[in-house]
C-alpha cells in the first residue's frame, strides 16, 4: 500500500508541475500574442509613412525640369 501512496504522490506532483508549465505557457502565449499586434500595428503605421513620403517623392520629382 505504501507504493502505491508513493505512486499517487509522484503522479499528483508531476501533475501539479504540468499545471503550472501550462498556465505559464498560456500566460506568455497571450503576452506574445498582445506584442504581435503592437508590432504589426506599428509596421502598418510605418508602412503608412514611408507610402506617404513615397507619394511626396514622386510629386517633388514630378516638378523637376528635365534635362
Amino acid at each position: 500500500m505504501a507504493s502505491m501512496d508513493k505512486e499517487l504522490i509522484l503522479l499528483e506532483e508531476k501533475i501539479d508541475r504540468l499545471i503550472t508549465l501550462y498556465r505559464d505557457t498560456h500566460a506568455e502565449n497571450i503576452r506574445l500574442q498582445r506584442q504581435l499586434a503592437d508590432v504589426i500595428t506599428a509596421n502598418n503605421q510605418l508602412t503608412e509613412k514611408i507610402q506617404m513620403a513615397a507619394n511626396r517623392l514622386q510629386v517633388l520629382l514630378s516638378t523637376l525640369p528635365e534635362s
